[in-house]
C-alpha cells in the first residue's frame, strides 16, 4: 500500500508538473500571437484586368496573380479534391488532426538519418493561420503556435469560411494565387468548367507546384493527380467508375504565358498610369478593378499594320544602313551566331550571317546550322544611306549591299514557289543541303524613324485605337499622347476655321503673292513663303486649305487678328494658351497627336466638345461601378422587358464650341484637301474622307489628320531627336499612305455615309478656281454657305467686308449679290 500510494503521488506530481509546464509552454508560444480576428474583414490582393471594348483580356497587373471566388461559387467537387488530397478529416477536427500528427511522427522517425526533409501534419485549417499570419519557417516554435492559432480559428470561423479563405490565398504555380486564377493559367477555363481530371491536378499542386509542371515534369504532375482521384475515390467523394475514367484522362494543359490576350502595349500603359493617378498604386495591383476600355481590337490591329508598314515603306525610301555585326572568321560560326542577341524590334525577323555575296544572291547561315539563299530581287531597296536622309544609287548585284561575315536581319520570303536548289556553302559534294529544298529570304532593317497612330470615335471621344510607336519593345515612350510637336499645315484649318467664325465664307477671295512682315523693332523682316515656292495669285479661300498656302494662311491671319485663331485653339483643346505669333498660323507652336486628332474630331462631330477617353468603366472588387465615361443618366433605359415605345431620349451633355455651319464649312474644305489638294492620293479609296497634311520646315515632323464621317484618324512621322525626314518628304508621303492604308481596311465592308449636313447649310454650286457661281457645263463643286452669304452669278459674296492690311481693296465691283469679299 505504501508503494502504491508512492506511485500515486508521483504520478499526481508529475502531471501537476506536466499541465504547470503545458500551461507555460501555452502562455510562452501564446506570446505575441497574430490577431486572427483580420481574417473576418479578408481583402486580399486581386488582379486588376483591363478588358477592350469587346471584352476580350488585354492587359494583368497584380502582385499576386488572384481572383476571389467565394467558397458557394466553387464546384463541390473541387473543394472535396483539395481536402482529400491535403486534410482528410477536415469535417472532422477542431484545427489539429491527432491522428495526423501521429503518423507524422512515426514517419519522421523513421526517416531518422536518411536525410530526407521532415513531414508535417498541417491541416488546412494550420495552412490558413501559416499563410495569413505566420512564416514558412521549418521550426518547432512555428509548428506549436501554428496550431494554436489553428485551434483559435476554429473557434471562430465556420469551416466553408475556413476553406474560402485556404482555395482563394494558396500557391499554385505560374504565379496563381487562388483557384481560379490556377484554373485560368492552367487550362483557360473559369471553375464551373473544370473537369474531374483538371480538378485533381490543381487539388494536387499545393505541396510544390513547381514539381508538377504539366508540361516539364509531365510524369510527375500525372502520378500526382492520380494520387488525388485515387485518395477522392477511397473517401467516397466520387464512384469507382469515375475515377477510372479521370485516372485514363490525358492531362492537357496549355503552356505557361499561351494567354489570348489583346495586344495594345501603348493604350495599355496610358490607362495604367491613369488607374495609378486615379487610386494609387497599391489599389491598382492589390484592388481587383475590372476595367473595360474604349478599345477596339480590329482597329488597332489594322493601326499597328498601318503605322509599321508606313514606318517601313518610309526607311525603305532612304536606304540600307548597314549589318548588325561583323564576324572576321567563320570558325564554330553557327554557335556565335546563336549568342547575338535578337535586336529590339526585330519580331518575327531572323539574324543571318552572310556565307557568300555573289551578284545575284547571297547565301546565308543560320544559328541552327541551316543555310539559305537571299535573291537579288530582295534587296534593291537597299541604296546607301547617306547623311541628311539621301540616298546613293540603286544597288546592281547583291555584292553592292552585302560582304561575306556580315550578319544581318532577314525574313522569309511568302511565295517559295519556282526557287531552284541551290548548292549550299559547306555541304559535301553531290549531297542535298540539310531540308532538301533551299529557303529564300529577303533582307530587313529595323526603322530608325518613329511615328504613332490614333483612332477616336467623332461623337464619344472614345480612343478606339493608338499605336505609339514603331514597336513597345524598342521604345515604350508614347509618341501619340507625350510627345509635343509643331504640326505645322496641320494647325492651319484652325486659323481658316476662326476667319469662318469672323465672317469669311469658303470662296471669300485672297492673294496667294509674296509679302514681307515687319515684326518690330529689333526684329527680323518675316517673309513666308509657299512649300512649292510658287503661288497662285487671288483665289478663293478654299484654296488656301486645300493647297495648303502659307501666304494666303498669313495675309488671312493679319486680318482676323491672332486673338480669334488663340480662342479657337483653346476651346478645340490643341492649345491651352497659343502665344500671340504669327507663326503660330503655320504650325509653329507644339501639340500631342492625341489633342489634335481630337481638335479634328469635333470638327466632324458639328462643333461639339469631347473629351478623349481611354477608359468606358471602372468596376471595384465587388462589381460597383466607381467611374463612367457616358455621365448620362438614361430614364426608361433598364427595363424587365421590352415592350414597343418611343426610344429613351438622352440628354446632350457635349458643350457646343462653334456654329455647326462653320463646323460643316471646315470639313467640306478639307473634304477637298483630299479630292484636289495635298492628299490627293486618298481620293483613289471612293470613301468620303477629308484632313489636312502637315510639314514642319526642313521635314522634321510629318502629319496626317483626318476623319470619315464616324472614324477620326491621326498619324505622326519624325525623328525621336529631331532631324530631317529628307528632301521631298511631307505630310503626303510620309504620313497620309498610312491615314490611307487604315482607313481602307477599316472601314472595308462597311455602308459609310456621306459628311452630315447641319440645318442652315446653303449649298451653292460655285467654280472652285474663281468662287463664282458654276456656269452650265463649266463643272464646279458643291460650297456650304451660311445663310445670307451665298455668291450671286458674278461676284463672291461675303457677310463682311474684311479689312485689307496697307489699304489695298479688291478689285472686283460689288453686285446684288452683296459686297464683294477680298483679301489682297
Amino acid at each position: 500500500m505504501r508503494f502504491l500510494g508512492w506511485v500515486i503521488a508521483s504520478g499526481l506530481m508529475l502531471a501537476i508538473v506536466c499541465m504547470a509546464g503545458a500551461f507555460v509552454g501555452l502562455k510562452y508560444f501564446s506570446r505575441d500571437l497574430p490577431d486572427y480576428s483580420q481574417l473576418e474583414n479578408y481583402e486580399p490582393p486581386v488582379t486588376t484586368r483591363l478588358y477592350a471594348a469587346d471584352g476580350r483580356l488585354m492587359a494583368e497587373y497584380a502582385t499576386e496573380k488572384r481572383s476571389f471566388v467565394p467558397i458557394e461559387a466553387m464546384p463541390d467537387l473541387l473543394v472535396q479534391a483539395f481536402i482529400s488530397a491535403e486534410d482528410q478529416h477536415f469535417f472532422a477536427h477542431n484545427g489539429v488532426d491527432p491522428r495526423g500528427v501521429a503518423r507524422a511522427a512515426i514517419t519522421n522517425l523513421r526517416n531518422i538519418g536518411t536525410g530526407r526533409r521532415p513531414i508535417g501534419a498541417s491541416t488546412i485549417t494550420q495552412q490558413v493561420a501559416r499563410n495569413f499570419l505566420l512564416t514558412n519557417e521549418l521550426a518547432m516554435e512555428r509548428k506549436i503556435r501554428e496550431a494554436l492559432l489553428a485551434l483559435r480559428i476554429e473557434r471562430a470561423y465556420s469551416k466553408d469560411k475556413i476553406l474560402e479563405l485556404y482555395l482563394n490565398q494558396i500557391y499554385l504555380g505560374r504565379g496563381s494565387y487562388g483557384v481560379a486564377a490556377a484554373a485560368l493559367n492552367y487550362f483557360d477555363k473559369s471553375l464551373p468548367e473544370l473537369t474531374l481530371p483538371e480538378m485533381a491536378y490543381l487539388a494536387a499542386l499545393p505541396k510544390a507546384p513547381n514539381n508538377y509542371n504539366p508540361i516539364t515534369r509531365r510524369e510527375a504532375a500525372v502520378a500526382r493527380r492520380n494520387y488525388v482521384i485515387e485518395r477522392m475515390a477511397d473517401d467516397g467523394a466520387i464512384s469507382e467508375s469515375d475515377a477510372l475514367g479521370a485516372l485514363a484522362a490525358d492531362l492537357v494543359a496549355r503552356p505557361a504565358g499561351a494567354a489570348d490576350v489583346i495586344e495594345a502595349d501603348y493604350f495599355a500603359e496610358d490607362v495604367r498610369r491613369e488607374l495609378a493617378g486615379l487610386y494609387g498604386e497599391a489599389a491598382l495591383y492589390q484592388g481587383g478593378l475590372s476595367v473595360r476600355t474604349t478599345l477596339d481590337a480590329r482597329l488597332q490591329r489594322l493601326a499597328e499594320r498601318a503605322l509599321r508598314q508606313g514606318l517601313l515603306d518610309y526607311d525603305r525610301r532612304h536606304g540600307w544602313r548597314g549589318p548588325i555585326a561583323t564576324f572576321e572568321s567563320f570558325d564554330n560560326w553557327a554557335a556565335r551566331l546563336g549568342e547575338i542577341a535578337q535586336p529590339a524590334g526585330a519580331g518575327s525577323w531572323i539574324l543571318a550571317l552572310v556565307l557568300e555575296a555573289e551578284s545575284g544572291r547571297a547565301v546565308l547561315g543560320f544559328a541552327d546550322g541551316s543555310q539559305g539563299v537571299l535573291p537579288y530581287e530582295a534587296l534593291t531597296w537597299a541604296a546607301p544611306w547617306l547623311p541628311d536622309q539621301r540616298v546613293g544609287p540603286r544597288p546592281e548585284r547583291v555584292s553592292d549591299v552585302l560582304t561575306k561575315g556580315e550578319v544581318v536581319l532577314v525574313s522569309r520570303l511568302p511565295n517559295q514557289e519556282g526557287l531552284t536548289p541551290l548548292p549550299v556553302i559547306g555541304a559535301p559534294e553531290g549531297e542535298p543541303p540539310p531540308g532538301s529544298a533551299v529557303i529564300a529570304y529577303a533582307l530587313e532593317q529595323i526603322p530608325d524613324v518613329q511615328g504613332a497612330m490614333i483612332a477616336i470615335d467623332p461623337h464619344t471621344g472614345r480612343v478606339k485605337a493608338m499605336v505609339g510607336g514603331y514597336d513597345y519593345e524598342l521604345s515604350e515612350f508614347n509618341r501619340a499622347t507625350q510627345a509635343a510637336r509643331q504640326p505645322g499645315s496641320a494647325f492651319k484649318p484652325f486659323v481658316y476655321l476662326a476667319a469662318l467664325t469672323q465672317g469669311y465664307t469658303p470662296t471669300t477671295i485672297l492673294l496667294d503673292s509674296p509679302f514681307a512682315v515687319d515684326q518690330g523693332p529689333e526684329l527680323e523682316i518675316w517673309k513666308p513663303e509657299n512649300y512649292s515656292g510658287d503661288f497662285s495669285g487671288p483665289v478663293p479661300m478654299r484654296q488656301g486649305i486645300e493647297k495648303s498656302r502659307n501666304l494666303m494662311t498669313v495675309r488671312l491671319l493679319m486680318d482676323i487678328g491672332l486673338e480669334p485663331v488663340r480662342d479657337i485653339a483653346r476651346d478645340f483643346g490643341v492649345m491651352r494658351n497659343m502665344p500671340l505669333l504669327y507663326a503660330m498660323g503655320l504650325g509653329a507652336g507644339e501639340v500631342t497627336l492625341l489633342d489634335l486628332t481630337a481638335a479634328y474630331a469635333m470638327m466632324v462631330n458639328g462643333g461639339k466638345r469631347i473629351e478623349p477617353s481611354l477608359i468606358d468603366r471602372i468596376q471595384d472588387r465587388t462589381g460597383a461601378a466607381t467611374f463612367k465615361h457616358d455621365r448620362r443618366d438614361c430614364v426608361g433605359c433598364q427595363l424587365s422587358a421590352w415592350t414597343p415605345h418611343a426610344a429613351p431620349d438622352l440628354l446632350e451633355l457635349r458643350e457646343q464650341v462653334v456654329d455647326p455651319v462653320n463646323a460643316y464649312q471646315i470639313v467640306s474644305m478639307m473634304q477637298g484637301v483630299v479630292e484636289r489638294g495635298t492628299a490627293q492620293r486618298l481620293a483613289r479609296l471612293g470613301l468620303p474622307l477629308a484632313g489636312k497634311t502637315g510639314t514642319t520646315n526642313d521635314t522634321f515632323d510629318a502629319w496626317f489628320v483626318g476623319f470619315s464621317p464616324d472614324l477620326a484618324v491621326g498619324v505622326y512621322v519624325g525623328f525621336d531627336t529631331p532631324r530631317t525626314l529628307g528632301k521631298d518628304e511631307t505630310g503626303s508621303s510620309a504620313a497620309a499612305p498610312i491615314f490611307g492604308q487604315f482607313m481602307e481596311e477599316a472601314l472595308s465592308n462597311q455602308v459609310v455615309p456621306p459628311f452630315r449636313i447641319p440645318e442652315g447649310v446653303r449649298l451653292v454650286r460655285v467654280n472652285p478656281n474663281t468662287g463664282l457661281l458654276a456656269q452650265a457645263g463649266e463643272g464646279g463643286i458643291w460650297e456650304a454657305f451660311a445663310p445670307g452669304t451665298e455668291p450671286s452669278r458674278t461676284a463672291s459674296a461675303s457677310a463682311r467686308r474684311p479689312a485689307i492690311p496697307g489699304g489695298a481693296r479688291s478689285t472686283n465691283s460689288a453686285t446684288s449679290g452683296g459686297a464683294v469679299g477680298g483679301l489682297y
